[in-house]
């Protein structure tokens, strides 16, 4: 069995989608974004003035915050920066917790740490500042904060285990993976160097039931809370991550053959949306190669399948490797190292058949619980060598989901080389098929560890030069996105970034482009809802025993964040002696 069968979940979804390359049927599909633009321009004139930001004015920015909250926020953000302190955080933890008894640690956890960092311990009890936040004009991201507390060695062995098929555990056979998506020991444990990003490691398809379970409780959790909630989840949750690893490999390695094939065409070093492949000369190239013969050939590329352009891009490329091609029973690609000609999707036993299978369908699950009770759903990003399926699965629950309006976000991480092309690719794959694209841009949160490991295996850094390439990629993918939004008013963005250079461009945009915030197109993943923007904050919750690791990686977060810059820090005592010095400082902010 192979990777060409691994979505009989999906497949519905897959049946449904047009022609590619057709001028036409872009046109056709793209009628409907463009009939809610027009709708769009019809309400300008009963929209409110466009709000102004003044990122100084501190009364503005906190008005949802009550003094001792703010007092609390200080305390904590100082603690974090604390170097002794978080050196030995865990120790102190257990002695607080020996010293004073579960009920009181339970309190001053809640005074401090639990409470500047998780809303509450279950749906009902952070259902008032899911409320309270509404009425300020924040929304909210339910997140289960609860993680697994592994060891190092425990989390590296259940990493070996997951990531290694069943031949290459029994010794019967070796990977034919690239490096980049074979499981290394030294890197087993992945949330090394990581604090601003969960972790899952896969232990049993029970225990992903578990976490499907959890996901569920989220969605609808946020779908009772509000009318337009955002849930997240992460897709190494849902299965075994060795499915993704090989699916990665695939994808990785058909795309680089499509750019070796531009390159012997004399294309290369185009932008990706740019490059197409003469489909006369790539028979000629596929016959040579031994991939099939001339008779094999004739029904691959025809106008049902690729148009009458008489070229192939590289979402065309894309396509060929779904299961209903004829094509994909073919496919080869050649191996770098010998020059030989291999097969290019992999086989799974029964078993790995089955859990690839029961991955798709809990995804498929959770996607109709959120489309059932009208809650966005983020999947998040995650290492590279899991993001190019991770972002496959993703699309394909796009196309079936995002059909009247932007319910699937995918995440792109910007500090990434190859982030633009993606994007690009993907609004472009929208526009043709006929959905709301739907998209969550970050910097990302695995640099250094991915530095690392790319240095120590041997292939080619996939992170941006410099701080100021990634803020330039980030910037540039925005702007790409805003310029599709004001075409398009069925597609939308949330922009998660506490970068006031990126928010101030981001509105400057905005105000240029036409694209009002009561428009709900473009979201903001921090706290700029007090100036009438839609905003989103992440609530987590969950006990307090159980979320003591969540609280380990946020200190650790904050810890950077404060040895970096005080600008939060400031901001919040600032606002504190501003209530003191106007007597405002008990009384309930308006």
């Amino acid at each position: 069995m192979s990777l060409r069968r691994a979505f009989p979940v999906l497949r519905s979804a897959l049946s449904r989608r047009a022609p590619l390359s057709t001028a036409p049927a872009t046109r056709e599909q793209h009628a409907a974004g463009l009939e809610a633009v027009r709708g769009r321009g019809a309400a300008e004139a009963a929209r409110p003035p466009v709000p102004a930001v003044d990122f100084g004015n501190t009364q503005e920015a906190y008005r949802s915050r009550r003094s001792w909250e703010l007092a609390r926020s200080l305390l904590v953000l100082r603690l974090c920066a604390s170097p002794a302190l978080l050196a030995r955080h865990e120790q102190l933890l257990r002695l607080a917790r020996r010293l004073l008894g579960q009920r009181l640690f339970d309190r001053l956890m809640k005074m401090t740490f639990y409470g500047q960092f998780v809303a509450g311990e279950d749906q009902e009890s952070i259902r008032p500042l899911i409320q309270h936040n509404r009425a300020f004009g924040v929304g909210s991201i339910l997140d289960y904060g609860v993680e697994e507390d592994l060891t190092p060695e425990e989390a590296e062995r259940k990493e070996m285990e997951s990531c290694t098929s069943a031949s290459e555990r029994d010794g019967h056979g070796t990977s034919k993976r690239e490096k980049q998506f074979q499981a290394h020991r030294a890197f087993g444990d992945r949330r090394d160097g990581v604090v601003s990003a969960r972790t899952y490691f896969y232990a049993s398809e029970a225990k992903c039931d578990s976490h499907m379970e959890t996901f569920l409780r989220c969605i609808e959790a946020s779908g009772g809370a509000s009318e337009d909630g955002f849930s997240a989840i992460k897709l190494t949750a849902l299965g075994r991550p060795q499915f993704l690893l090989q699916f990665s490999d695939v994808l990785t390695k058909w795309r680089r053959f499509f750019h070796q094939m531009a390159a012997e065409q004399g294309k290369a070093g185009l932008a990706a949306m740019d490059t197409k492949l003469e489909v006369a000369a790539l028979q000629e190239s596929v016959v040579k190669m031994g991939i099939a013969s001339r008779m094999e050939i004739e029904n691959w590329f025809t106008v049902e399948t690729l148009g009458v352009s008489g070229t192939l891009d590289l979402l065309d490329w894309g396509s060929l490797i779904d299961s209903r091609t004829e094509l994909s029973r073919h496919l080869v690609v050649p191996n770098m190292q010998t020059g030989q000609l291999e097969p290019l999707l992999s086989r799974f036993t029964e078993e790995e058949e089955r859990q690839m299978t029961r991955m798709l369908q809990r995804m498929d699950v959770l996607a109709k619980k959120a489309s059932e009770v009208g809650v966005r759903l983020m999947v998040d990003a995650e290492q590279t060598y899991f993001q190019p399926a991770i972002s496959r699965l993703t699309l394909e629950m796009q196309r079936r989901f995002n059909v009247e309006r932007p319910l699937i976000f995918n995440t792109y991480q910007c500090y990434l080389k190859d982030t633009y092309d993606n994007v690009t690719l993907d609004v472009e794959l929208a526009r043709r098929e006929g959905w709301c694209f739907g998209a969550k841009l970050v910097r990302g949160a695995y640099m250094a560890q991915e530095r690392a490991r790319a240095l120590e295996i041997g292939y080619e850094d996939p992170i941006n030069p410099t701080y100021e390439a990634t803020n330039a990629m980030y910037h540039r993918c925005l702007n790409y996105v805003l310029e599709e939004l004001k075409h398009n008013a069925r597609a939308a963005v949330m922009v998660a970034s506490h970068n006031e250079d990126t928010v101030r461009f981001t509105l400057c945009r905005m105000e240029e482009l036409g694209l009002h915030p009561a428009d709900c197109q473009v979201y903001f993943g921090q706290l700029l809802g007090q100036a009438g923007y839609p905003v989103y904050k992440y609530v987590p919750y969950g006990p307090v025993m159980e979320v003591l690791p969540y609280l380990s990686r946020r200190a650790l977060e904050n810890s950077g964040v404060m040895k970096g810059a005080q600008r939060e820090w400031q901001l919040l005592w600032q606002e504190l002696k501003r209530r003191l010095r106007t007597g405002s400082l008990f009384h309930r902010q308006a």
